[in-house]
């Protein structure tokens, strides 16, 4: 996760351990002022959580209300672990293996993985029961992907390594190993599988043995390793010390070695570590790390002896040209000795180096190309619907950007900030659109939760688990995905930038053409032929792609207020922000779309809420003109009654929304899990017609022509 997203989020005089609420390290003094308010919070929470405890939520009684409710931890009324069946145990279909730009198992079998994230203190913490509950409980909202992430943190405790602050990063523990061997198990049972990040943000240590320590522990006790082990060997060793000891692990509850366990479908070497962007600068003359400091300027000197540069050019990372050449060059073979040392192990699933993340420019990717599969991570913020691809990117097409030609993309982290961003109900369907639009390959929501998954009572914007606007979509952007109900685009845009690509800062914020080119069709970037780079190769286009190089051409005309897919499946309106989805068996208005009829196929929606998302699908394999189950999913915005804390205040969907399907259908209320109230509904024109009232109590309907 971003550093620059870390720092937004921090008070001004106090750091806060991620466990409540931002990634960080734990503070050593206590403010017992605080834990006199915490109690406090406590006690006005358990009150009204009495008050308001059903198992649905409790929602407001008219358009200008908000109650208060809690979304429980376990029971969840949608239930789409059907999606899951084939799935059972995650392995079944052998080894995950890449095939063009498509992840394909052993025996043939396509996927696309709709996931999210289960970090730091949830890993460690909670107990078997829980951890087999929330398995299912993901299977039931539509997930087959959960990334495992902060297992190595040093304000989780315990971690990896166990709970003794001495014991260095290379020694595991195996009570802990335990814990995440029970997890693994819990959601493999369900279908779900499991990506693994092998470097989060670990501390060296002393015990470590690594060379000059000294000069990067500045309290003498631990040290950062980003950066550094670009260049020290001995970290390097380190790191791969620790992945062989994880990967050859074998499974307490299964039998299976990690590397050998086909539930797993991805390893990242190394999370939000790159030199080409970030990390670089900690290397040079001015840092007061000589020993480091020396290997960089003799690393630079090579490069500048085989290519022919002068020195001066090489080594100024902060200059574009032929600094960035050298650095992909270095970063890149670092990754690859890395990803040949997990391959001499045994690893059979993709490889990914690290990720496209916080602001990197398209300079970043050539070293990326050192894995299977690039990743990238995105966090957008209020109204991304209303960017105007004229003038600037929204988090889609940021993610966009990464796609290299070639290459299957990830999105390992996806999240907008800050918390609560009012219209984030609107993102998981607007995400799973326009992945599977753009035939993108993986999504990880982040995060799940980071605490213990037995429900502790605090909530922010890494505890997705229960946050009533993102449960509300979440299902139904899981449904559309897997099931592939937006066609991929018709259309393939290629950029194609030459020398421009390093002496240039290219993003989606510098460049008309990446922002235009994503709104109208596929986009992805044909990295060139360097010939200081002979590990590059570029990777054959599609057929009939349009190819471009100037990144300030535009695809979309200049007075234009809208985009609509070249398949006609989806629109986007940034003058109005709507987004709408019309599919035979998806159907979705998103955004403002408040005071506004919308016709979408077999749907009409008439919404009063100003802002909210309301999508109604097929459950079954027919399109939702002749099916026998719809989904309607209702999503609007909610924030905590008290700051960090349940229960959350939630406006209410109201509005009219006409379908059009098979008759004999019953309306259902769900409530809680297995749980359906009838509901009333009227027939016009061999429509249902259903109006969002405050008889309408939850985020999720049901027309069915039975009642189990």
């Amino acid at each position: 996760m971003s550093v620059a997203l870390i720092l937004q989020l921090k008070g001004p005089q106090t750091e806060i351990s991620l466990g409540e609420g931002i990634k960080g390290r734990e503070m050593e003094h206590a403010n017992r002022t605080r834990v006199y308010e915490i109690v406090l919070v406590l006690l006005l929470v358990i009150v009204l959580g009495t008050l308001y405890r059903p198992s649905a939520p409790v929602w407001a009684q008219s358009p200008r209300d908000q109650t208060p409710h809690r979304l429980d931890f376990d029971p969840l009324p949608v239930d789409l672990s059907f999606l899951n069946a084939t799935e059972r145990p995650a392995g079944k279909h052998g080894f995950l293996r890449i095939e063009s730009e498509n992840l394909v198992f052993t025996d043939g079998t396509k996927v696309r993985f709709w996931g999210t994230n289960i970090t730091g203190r949830a890993l460690f913490l909670s107990a078997k029961e829980d951890v087999q509950r929330q398995a299912r409980r993901l299977a039931r909202m539509g997930f087959n992907l959960v990334r495992i992430h902060h297992h190595d943190a040093e304000w989780v405790k315990p971690n990896i390594f166990g709970d003794q602050a001495e014991v260095g990063s290379k020694r595991i523990s195996e009570s802990s190993l335990a814990r995440l061997d029970w997890l693994i198990k819990c959601l493999e049972d369900e279908g779900i599988y499991v990506w693994l990040d092998l470097y989060d943000s670990r501390l060296l240590k002393a015990s470590d043995k690594i060379e000059a320590f000294s000069e990067l522990a500045g309290n003498g006790i631990v040290a950062e390793l980003q950066g550094y082990n670009f260049v020290n060997e001995s970290i390097e060793r380190a790191m791969m010390m620790f992945d062989e000891q994880l990967l050859t692990h074998v499974n307490i509850f299964t039998g299976i070695r990690y590397l050998d366990d086909p539930g797993f479908a991805a390893v990242l070497i190394a999370n939000e570590n790159d030199i080409t962007h970030h990390f670089g600068s900690r290397l040079l003359l001015d840092k007061n790390v000589p020993f480091h400091t020396a290997l960089f300027m003799a690393a630079a000197g090579n490069f500048a002896a085989r290519h022919g540069y002068r020195l001066e050019k090489v080594w100024r990372t902060w200059q574009p040209g032929v600094s960035n050449i050298f650095l992909n060059d270095l970063e890149h073979s670092f990754y690859a000795r890395m990803a040949q040392h997990l391959r001499s192990l045994g690893v059979k699933i993709p490889i990914i180096a690290t990720s496209q993340w916080g602001g990197n420019t398209l300079s970043s990717l050539p070293s990326l190309t050192s894995g299977d599969i690039i990743d990238a991570h995105a966090y957008g913020g209020p109204a991304e619907l209303s960017k105007d691809p004229h003038q600037v990117p929204n988090m889609a097409s940021d993610i966009g950007a990464a796609r290299v030609n070639g290459f299957p993309l990830s999105v390992s982290e996806w999240n907008v900030s800050p918390f609560p961003v009012a219209d984030r109900h609107v993102i998981p369907i607007y995400l799973a659109a326009i992945a599977s639009y753009q035939g993108w390959s993986a999504l990880m929501q982040y995060a799940y939760t980071q605490r213990p998954l037995s429900g502790v009572d605090f909530v922010d914007n890494w505890e997705g688990a229960r946050d009533p606007s993102l449960i509300a979509s979440l299902p139904a952007a899981a449904l559309l995905y897997r099931r592939g109900d937006v066609k991929p685009a018709r259309t393939s845009y290629v950029f194609a930038p030459s020398a421009e690509l390093f002496s240039a800062a290219l993003t989606p914020a510098t460049s008309l053409a990446l922002r235009t080119a994503f709104e109208s069709g596929r986009l992805s970037i044909l990295l060139p032929k360097v010939h200081d780079l002979p590990w590059l190769e570029p990777r054959k286009t599609p057929a009939e792609s349009i190819v471009f190089s100037d990144p300030n051409t535009s695809f979309l005309e200049t007075a234009a207020t809208q985009s609509v897919s070249d398949t006609g499946e989806l629109s986007r309106n940034w003058r109005d922000g709507v987004f709408t989805i019309n599919t035979p068996f998806t159907q979705a208005a998103a955004g403002n779309i408040g005071g506004r009829t919308l016709k979408l196929g077999d749907t009409e929606i008439r919404a009063d809420t100003t802002d909210c998302t309301v999508v109604v699908q097929s459950i079954d394999s027919n399109p939702i003109a002749s099916s026998g189950t719809i989904l309607i999913s209702l999503g609007g915005h909610s924030a905590p009654l008290i700051d960090g804390h349940l229960p959350f205040s939630s406006e209410r969907v109201f509005g009219t929304i006409s379908v059009k399907a098979k008759p004999g259908l019953s309306l259902y209320t769900l409530v809680g899990e297995g749980v359906r109230r009838p509901t009333s509904f009227s027939l016009e024109n061999s429509s249902y017609r259903i109006k969002l009232s405050s008889e309408v109590r939850s985020s999720w309907l049901l027309l069915n022509s039975s009642n189990p």
